[in-house]
C-alpha cells in the first residue's frame, strides 16, 4: 500500500501520464522547458531572445524538433532529450517548440 501511494504521488507531482501528452505547448513550456529557457541554463536560448534563436531558426523547424526530441550538444550548450522529460510525446515537445518560436517571430 505504501509503495502504491508513493508511486501515485510521484506521478501527480511530475505530471507523468496522459495529461503530459495532451498538454498545450505553453503548458509543456511552463512545466518543463522554463527551467532552462527562462534563465539560459546550459546555453539554452532564452525565451523571447530573438538574437539567441536566430541561428537556430535558420536551420529550420524540423532540426529544432529533432534536437528537442532526441537531444543535442552544440557549441553553445546542450539540450537533453525532451528536456529531460522522456515521458512527453514527440507532439508535446513540438508544441512547446512552437510556443517558444511564437515568442520570437
Amino acid at each position: 500500500m505504501k509503495k502504491t501511494v508513493i508511486a501515485i504521488a510521484g506521478v501527480a507531482m511530475f505530471g507523468i501520464g496522459t495529461a503530459a501528452h495532451a498538454a498545450s505547448g505553453e503548458d509543456v513550456y511552463k512545466q518543463v522547458c522554463f527551467a532552462c529557457h527562462d534563465a539560459g541554463v546550459a546555453g539554452a536560448p532564452k525565451i523571447g531572445d530573438k538574437a539567441a534563436w536566430e541561428s537556430r531558426i535558420a536551420k529550420g523547424k524540423d532540426i529544432l524538433y529533432k534536437h528537442s526530441i532526441e537531444g543535442f550538444t552544440g557549441e553553445a550548450g546542450a539540450m537533453p532529450p525532451k528536456g529531460g522529460r522522456t515521458d512527453l510525446s514527440d507532439d508535446a515537445v513540438k508544441s512547446a517548440v512552437d510556443y517558444m518560436l511564437g515568442k520570437v517571430q
